[in-house]
């Protein structure tokens, strides 16, 4: 079954930017290529915290996440190569469709005094960065077995070239930016 959002984008969202935008083959038009999930954990604040993290990641995500390891030692921050730092998640195609439409939908509307997400963090290249301070905000969830409140990093890389492309698309598809 193809994701609602996907469906609005093929019959809504490509065609509307085709003519607002003026592009002559259909292959300009900008679309989202693959969201990136990121959670930063402190490993050595208490143990099994990035077992959580990646239990967590993957029940919002519905994917298993990849923990990521550090790169080098950096003696300030106590942090040892190899050390592990936290966990990702690539989502692509149908499973990236699903996963932005329960972020728009469901998740950004949860946080307290939501009034719209920035339009300012985009990095000149069509790719819009997004930080959330709290997990609880996914309905999957249960705040019961939380032991703490962990945040994230949200990715979401688009095929647009400019910044301006990628505003389009995003606003089009349902993304809650501010005034």
């Amino acid at each position: 079954m193809i994701p609602r959002l996907q469906t609005k984008y093929a019959t809504e969202v490509a065609p509307a930017l085709k003519t607002k935008r003026g592009y002559a083959n259909p292959h300009q038009v900008p679309r989202i290529e693959k969201i990136v999930i990121n959670m930063g954990v402190r490993s050595d604040s208490e143990k099994g915290s990035i077992e959580e993290a990646v239990k967590e990641l993957g029940m919002i995500t519905g994917r298993k996440p990849v923990v990521t390891k550090a790169k080098k030692s950096i003696a300030n921050f106590k942090l040892r190569q190899g050390q592990n730092v936290g966990c990702k998640v690539t989502l692509r195609r149908g499973v990236m469709y699903e996963f932005l439409d329960r972020l728009i939908t469901a998740a950004l509307p949860r946080i307290r005094d939501f009034r719209g997400i920035s339009s300012r963090k985009f990095d000149g290249r069509g790719t819009y960065s997004l930080g959330l301070p709290d997990q609880t905000i996914f309905p999957e969830i249960e705040l019961d077995k939380i032991k703490r409140q962990q945040g994230m990093d949200i990715t979401i890389v688009t095929s647009a070239s400019t910044d301006e492309e990628a505003y389009d698309l995003l606003k089009m598809m349902g993304m809650p930016f501010s005034k």
